[in-house]
């Protein structure tokens, strides 16, 4: 578990699913939008696989640059080029610079919850990752 706290027991009935992270890219640099485009949010296909985001997944945004929050779905961008394309409608609520943090959720039984451990990868330069968590 992050940062150094314990593991919790989670008291629920075995049969309860709880909505936890499941992959997180923090410090994702936008390098370009198309407000054009039909939607979605381009991701690095190598960054994708890494975090363990699939095509077409359902993901929340925050734009730490604006403090706008979105949903849409993550596509692949080309491998190993870094991109982070805002698509279609969310192309409006940030611009390239701007860093947002990626996220995406699974449904995880109350049992496993308590040893869960989401995926965390934080970008610097180039959204090169400088660090990950839970990989």
């Amino acid at each position: 578990m992050g940062l150094n706290q314990p593991r919790r027991r989670v008291n629920c009935p075995d049969a309860v699913q709880l909505h936890l992270l499941k992959s997180k890219l923090h410090r994702a640099l936008v390098t370009a939008g198309s407000l054009n485009y039909e939607g979605s949010l381009a991701i690095d296909e190598e960054l994708m696989d890494q975090a363990g985001f699939l095509p077409y997944e359902k993901i929340l945004c925050g734009n730490m640059s604006n403090g706008n929050r979105f949903e849409t779905y993550a596509i692949p961008a080309k491998r190993g080029s870094g991109d982070i394309i805002l698509n279609g409608a969310v192309a409006r609520l940030g611009t390239a610079g701007d860093l947002l943090t990626i996220m995406s959720f699974a449904s995880v039984d109350a049992e496993e919850a308590g040893t869960w451990e989401p995926k965390v990868l934080v970008l610097g330069a180039n959204n090169k990752v400088v660090n990950t968590r839970g990989l």
